[in-house]
């Protein structure tokens, strides 16, 4: 395949990925009453309003050159206010709720791929080009997923489990906060191997129903 092809099929998906999983902070936010990120335009899938230089741009093409693929990326954090939820939720449950949100858009994106790439075999939409286009956004997404909820700050991870700890559980686990550059940094160098375990588990799953549907 053209390297410019395969790496716009790349590009693509990163793009739609990121703006899913930063809609869907936004959205669930916004559901729970606090209106912080529509207000600043986030709550928007337009793929501008989220872009990061090096987490959206750089660190994607980086993986393409040096692999082949992308498992991991990041874009712009949607600014949250949890004392503009709704009183009927707590700010911690809340702050779960929305933080959660974003892995779970990947996880449902994946899912939805892995139906559309399954078909797209089974009936030949498309040829090369979208098969691979939605086998990129099939292994992405499950990749998206697992990395943001690795528990380490400043990732959706870290605000689950911070929000799910016992007051003083939650306090002692604040003092990694500061160190947050340094844990993404090791992440970013070590997070395939922390990641490879489970991504391999749901991928081998959806892809069983890919199989189902190709026949």
């Amino acid at each position: 395949m053209d390297p410019i092809l395969a790496a716009i099929l790349w590009f693509v998906p990163v793009m739609l990925s990121l703006s899913v999983h930063e809609w869907a902070h936004a959205a669930s936010a916004y559901r729970l009453g606090d209106d912080t990120a529509a207000r600043m335009g986030r709550m928007t899938l337009n793929p501008i309003s989220h872009v990061d230089p090096v987490g959206t741009l750089l660190l994607p093409a980086l993986q393409v050159l040096a692999t082949g693929s992308v498992f991991f990326a990041w874009a712009k954090p949607v600014p949250i206010d949890p004392t503009r939820f709704s009183r009927r939720i707590s700010m911690s449950k809340g702050t779960v709720l929305v933080s959660a949100a974003g892995p779970a858009s990947n996880l449902v994106l994946a899912l939805v791929s892995a139906i559309l790439l399954g078909l797209a075999l089974r009936f030949g939409w498309g040829g090369e080009a979208v098969v691979s286009l939605l086998a990129s956004l099939f292994v992405l997404n499950i990749g998206l997923a697992v990395f943001n909820l690795l528990p380490v700050p400043p990732l959706d991870g870290s605000k689950v489990l911070h929000g799910l700890l016992p007051p003083r559980a939650a306090l002692a686990y604040e003092q990694i906060f500061p160190y947050a550059p340094f844990l993404l940094l090791a992440v970013v160098f070590f997070g395939g191997s922390l990641i490879r375990w489970p991504v391999v588990v749901i991928h081998d799953w959806m892809l069983a129903i890919t199989r189902a549907i190709a026949g």
